[in-house]
């Protein structure tokens, strides 16, 4: 077999593939053997018929259709192995010459095809990042000890107006024109929140209990999504957080610890360990960003039109032109990262372990609400597996990239991160391991074998 690639776009490249007739015999013969089993010929058992008759009584053309439609998809898999193309789309193929009879001539045919573009990546040991230092401070123990009181704190009733951060229930109703759009009653919304109406902040704070007025704000959702609508609210109670004092009696409420002291020395421990999580995230966001602004990455425009059109489709929002530009961009921003990150997987022989694979199925199947086995039954179904593979091979790609980089934080120490992108040795290891674990696996399963084979025959 023979195959030629003519590059058309940095991301689409022409395939022209070209099957010897004894390469592609074996695709006859089977073609041959179903039609057999299909046809009815006098004097001939089913299945039995000769190729010649075949011939005879269904055409050549009905043959080698058979044969190109099982062959090609084989033909073209070996043709991208052999080229090392990495297709990210289906192809568009063309038959262009087929064997006009028995016995000579030669299969052809193209294949147009979106592909990851080549990319140079610079060296990692040339890149510097830097990450916020440890170091934890008064400031921040006090941000987590007031979250802890406002955990806490009960909310009391006050008769004064409304000001930030105060908790009130309130009535609301929205209009346009003369309809009546939507309407709830005895919610409890905190000022400042910013979680319903564009204006309810402002509209609220001032208000005391039983008191109503009106504002126009665009509504936030349902079949009048964007649309401005004349609202009307009245609060019905106003209440704020009394939040308790900072002694040992609070730290006996909220905390395992008899003082004060022994919590804020907790609370500083666990501050310390988020920043040092912190850093590690960092770290990956800060080369990935870096990489980005290094590496001139193109992206397919016919795989990001095709993943616009399947999230528009699923939100049945086909023809909102502005939600397409927003979908196209995030499109293109995730498609440039997975082409990138897969080509720094493949430059490091990134390689993923059956645990590193089993562990981000388990954790992604508790984000569908499913359990683990069902999950991963249905990647299996779907034929999803390779692309979980893929996945991880992404992130974790990332995590090796940083063991090459000296990552440093902004007092200028070395910062240590392999508790949380591992080492080589580690892999390694990991890797032995399952080696050795699987060779003990082939050898318990021949001696079973070899166990089976050496029973005497039963009379």
């Amino acid at each position: 077999m023979k195959s030629a690639v003519e590059t058309l776009e940095p991301t689409k490249v022409k395939l022209t593939v070209e099957v010897d007739y004894d390469e592609l015999k074996p695709s006859i013969d089977h073609a041959y053997e179903h039609i057999a089993d299909q046809v009815n010929v006098p004097g001939f058992r089913k299945g039995k018929v000769p190729p010649r008759i075949i011939e005879q009584r269904v055409g050549w053309a009905a043959v080698i259709e058979h044969a190109v439609n099982d062959g090609l998809s084989g033909f073209y898999q070996q043709a991208l192995g052999e080229t090392e193309l990495r297709p990210l789309a289906q192809p568009e193929v063309d038959v262009t010459e087929i064997p006009a009879k028995a016995g000579e001539g030669q299969l052809k045919f193209t294949a147009e095809v979106e592909v990851r573009p080549e990319i140079e990546l610079p060296e990692l040991s040339d890149v510097d990042l830097t990450v916020d230092s440890t170091t934890v401070t008064d400031e921040d123990v006090a941000e987590r000890l007031e979250a802890l009181r406002e955990r806490f704190g009960t909310l009391v009733g006050v008769d004064r107006p409304a000001v930030e951060g105060d908790y009130v229930v309130i009535d609301l109703k929205a209009v346009i024109g003369d309809e009546e759009v939507d309407s709830v009653s005895g919610v409890s919304y905190q000022i400042g929140s910013g979680n319903m109406l564009e204006g309810l902040d402002e509209a609220l704070t001032g208000l005391s209990a039983g008191e109503t007025t009106t504002f126009k704000a665009p509504l936030a959702g349902g079949d009048h999504e964007g649309e401005e609508a004349d609202v009307t609210v009245t609060a019905t109670s106003v209440k704020q957080r009394d939040l308790p004092e900072v002694d040992d009696d609070f730290a006996q409420l909220a905390s395992e610890f008899d003082t004060i002291d022994e919590l804020k020395e907790d609370l500083k421990t666990q501050v310390a360990g988020i920043k040092t999580s912190n850093q590690a995230v960092t770290a990956r966001d800060a080369l990935m960003e870096k990489l980005l602004e290094t590496v001139e990455v193109p992206v397919p425009t016919g795989v990001v039109e095709a993943e616009v059109h399947r999230h528009l489709e699923s939100e049945n929002r086909l023809e909102d032109d502005t939600h397409r530009e927003e979908v196209r961009e995030d499109a293109t921003k995730a498609i440039k990262n997975q082409i990138l990150l897969d080509t720094l997987a493949e430059k490091l022989k990134v390689q993923v372990s059956q645990g590193e694979l089993v562990e981000y199925l388990v954790s992604a199947s508790q984000q569908y609400g499913m359990e683990p086995g069902e999950f991963i039954k249905t990647l299996e179904q779907g034929g999803q597996i390779p692309a979980m593979v893929g996945e991880v091979a992404r992130s974790k790609a990332l995590a090796v990239a940083l063991r090459q980089i000296e990552v440093k934080d902004a007092e200028g120490n070395v910062v240590d991160l392999s508790e949380f992108i591992g080492s080589d040795e580690a892999d390694e290891a990991q890797a032995a391991l399952a080696d050795a674990v699987a060779q003990a696996q082939d050898a318990d399963a021949a001696e079973g074998a070899d166990a089976e084979a050496s029973e005497p025959a039963k009379a």
